[in-house]
């Protein structure tokens, strides 16, 4: 007995369709100020035993209690902070004494070298 097969068509070749695609519109950011390191250096001997701390407005600052800087060598202490807007503080010996002066300011991304006198 003979096989009989039937002849199939193969399926029509996709078509693009006229219906234009309404581009995407872009998205929009809103960027937040990027943060940027600021090293603040204090250039002071303050003996053994003593700590030099920062206060301020700044990120991770506050007016009541300081953040510790790290001793460098006898006679310098560093911090680095990263911030997008600029700030205001204050170098405290051992968390307790303040400065003699004003105020110093920092602004993103600068090295800011102080000389502080208790």
């Amino acid at each position: 007995m003979k096989k009989i097969t039937k002849a199939t068509t193969p399926p029509a070749p996709a078509t693009k369709t006229s219906a234009k695609k309404k581009p995407a519109a872009p998205a929009v950011k809103t960027a937040a100020p990027s943060q940027v390191p600021t090293v603040i250096t204090a250039h002071i001997n303050v003996g053994f035993g003593n700590t030099l701390y920062i206060r301020g407005d700044g990120p991770g600052l506050n007016w009541e209690s300081g953040v510790p800087m790290d001793c460098q060598a006898e006679d310098k202490w560093s911090l680095v902070i990263e911030h997008a807007q600029p700030f205001v503080f204050k170098v405290l010996l051992n968390d307790i004494t303040w400065c003699a002066g004003d105020d110093y300011t920092a602004t993103p991304g600068a090295n800011v070298d102080v000389t502080p006198a208790f």
